[in-house]
């Protein structure tokens, strides 16, 4: 019998902590809409597993393994079976440190804490018997964000009206994914939702937001029930923006009516979705983890010794583009932290739901791994999730790394070799294949 629980909290900062940005130095000054942690918990006899969906840019795997240690504690899960997630707005606390002039939020880390245990404890207390449903569609929400130019160089975003575009880098994932769970008698109890983009409708600016997650998942209330749990996940949207970089029309768009627009897109397919869907109580429920170790990669002499130069004027307050700081504090942060020959060992997971699998990695993939994880998986349906279990920024394809630039190059939160993204498909593809020969107890 499937059993579940789910529920959801704020999990809002103080006003007048900084927010996170890579080239802006902002302090909130308003909530424009709550940062929440929603949650759900699945069971048969034979698996338990607790999802975990934060309205934040990401939180690094030394905070999510005090976490689930704790949770499991206090909870008897294995911690392996808690899974942690962020939706990636940028309109929330500072919890990486892409600035160099903005400290980790370690106070407001501590007090997440306590309220993911919180949490846990309630949605994994009195498992209830459910039944689940399953939908696929699509929404068009996020769109390449890396332009190619002629001297062979790329860039994160561009005008694309100027001679010297020669096209976009690489693909888009618009699949929807959800999950629907209700009780035995017909209420629904929670949603889970899926797409592919960047949150960063209010990035830079001085307020939280949880951005176009929040407002799909405002819409779904006001038309399901006010306190109804819905999870967000993310997909492989590295090289993914809001912004449909062939149509600069839409950039005369306010950060409100873009929020407004994806949030109704995203809300409306997976509404659609649960008009078509079939209910079931039996479903085969399974998941397994594995682990990867990276070798990192190292900034150039060259390089470093740029970086070096830009951040003594940068602290001397020197007038410099954004993007050059940006760089600059990510190539030194990487030397500072990796020394040369470093590795790093990072979780991946998978879980079915039926005939629903979604695959877990702590990176910002760029879209082809995506779909390339999605192309080798003998499930009817699969999703891929990002920034879940930890944070180890983007995967650029080879493409990438030859175009260089911002996401493209070595930094802090770009920092293994070219290889990493292509190794991280052939884990997950190798974890989708063993859940797809396990038997099915009865």
């Amino acid at each position: 019998m499937l059993k579940f629980g789910a529920g959801h909290l704020e999990i809002n900062n103080e006003i007048g902590r900084y927010i996170q940005a890579a080239g802006h130095e902002k302090r909130a000054t308003a909530i424009l809409d709550d940062l929440e942690a929603n949650a759900l918990y699945l069971s048969d006899d034979t698996t338990s597993l607790l999802l975990i969906s934060c309205d934040l840019a990401a939180l690094e795997d030394d905070f999510i393994k005090r976490c689930r240690e704790s949770i499991a504690r206090q909870t008897q899960l294995n911690e392996h079976d808690i899974i942690i997630a962020c939706s990636h707005t940028h309109g929330g606390p500072c919890l990486l440190p892409t600035n160099r002039r903005m400290p980790v939020d370690s106070e407001y880390m501590e007090r997440l804490r306590s309220r993911l245990i919180e949490l846990s404890c309630e949605v994994v207390k009195s498992p209830a018997p459910c039944s689940i449903a399953i939908g696929r569609g699509a929404a068009a929400i996020g769109f390449n964000r890396r332009c190619c130019w002629a001297d062979g160089t790329h860039t994160m975003h561009g005008n694309t009206r100027l001679p010297e575009f020669t096209g976009l880098e690489g693909p888009e994932d618009h699949d929807h994914m959800a999950v629907f769970v209700r009780y035995e008698n017909g209420e629904l109890a929670a949603i889970l939702h899926q797409n592919t983009s960047h949150p960063t409708a209010f990035y830079g600016s001085d307020v939280y937001s949880s951005d176009f997650p929040g407002a799909a998942r405002s819409w779904l209330r006001e038309s399901l029930g006010e306190n109804l749990p819905v999870l967000f996940l993310n997909g492989a949207q590295g090289d993914i923006s809001m912004e449909d970089q062939r149509s600069p029309s839409k950039s005369r768009e306010t950060r409100y009516q873009k929020v407004a627009r994806l949030g109704h897109l995203m809300a409306a397919e997976t509404l659609r979705l649960l008009h078509a869907v079939e209910f079931h109580d039996s479903l085969k429920l399974a998941h397994i983890h594995d682990e990867l170790t990276l070798k990192v990669a190292q900034p150039s002499d060259q390089r470093l010794a740029w970086a070096h130069q830009t951040l003594e004027k940068f602290d001397k307050g020197e007038p410099m583009s954004g993007m050059d700081r940006i760089i600059a504090h990510g190539v030194s942060l990487l030397d500072e932290r990796y020394p040369p020959g470093s590795e790093e060992t990072v979780s991946l997971h998978a879980f079915q739901i039926g005939d629903l699998v979604i695959a877990t990695q702590p990176f910002e993939l760029f879209c082809q791994f995506g779909i390339d994880i999605k192309s080798r998986s003998p499930f009817p349906m699969t999703a891929v999730v990002g920034l879940a279990d930890g944070f180890h920024g983007y995967c650029p394809t080879v493409y990438g790394s030859i175009g260089g630039g911002y996401s493209g190059e070595p930094i802090y939160w770009t920092r293994y070799l070219p290889d990493a993204g292509y190794r991280v498909v052939d884990k997950a593809s190798e974890l989708l294949w063993k859940l797809w020969h396990q038997p099915i107890i009865h």
